[in-house]
């Protein structure tokens, strides 16, 4: 069974999920044969994209939650319910120890995501950001470690604001 991570942008425009929900299911569909565990911190847009994809391959999701707060400081009303669903979806669920939401509680994310995985998929156009614990951060940290990227952004897929990166 192949362990593959995701990061990815949260501000994908509303034309771009259904082009980027097939991407990810053409991209994770060589694997499931052999079987996928999915690692992903549930955030809305690409996150929550590959864990949907994930399970609808007959995958195992694993949810690592950045910091305890999460959901009541990140998950907004629109996505509540999906990340509920796929919270209890999961075959494992790891909240790690902080106690608030924000840049150092990504970083750890990636950090677990990345020591989990054989590779890593980001669904990211290839901008560079600051975003402590974003995408490109993600991305980076991957590549230092060794870890297998896999750039997934389909054409014709765009976000709502440029710049900013997803916090998973």
């Amino acid at each position: 069974m192949i362990a593959i991570a995701v990061t990815g942008h949260m501000d994908l425009t509303e034309a771009s999920v259904p082009l980027v929900r097939r991407a990810l299911r053409e991209f994770l569909g060589p694997y499931a044969e052999e079987g996928i565990t999915g690692l992903s911190c549930l955030a809305g847009g690409a996150d929550s994209l590959f864990a949907e994809a994930v399970l609808a391959l007959g995958g195992r999701l694993v949810a690592v939650i950045p910091a305890r707060d999460y959901r009541q400081r990140q998950v907004g009303a629109d996505q509540a319910a999906t990340f509920d669903r796929l919270v209890g979806a999961a075959a494992e669920v790891l909240v790690l120890g902080h106690d608030s939401a924000g840049g150092q509680a990504y970083e750890d994310a990636n950090r677990e995501l990345v020591r989990r995985a054989h590779r890593l998929v980001a669904v990211w156009d290839g901008e560079t950001s600051t975003a402590q614990g974003g995408t490109a951060t993600a991305v980076a940290d991957a590549r230092r470690a060794g870890l297998p990227v896999d750039i997934v952004w389909p054409p014709g897929a765009s976000r709502e604001t440029k710049g900013c990166a997803s916090e998973a």
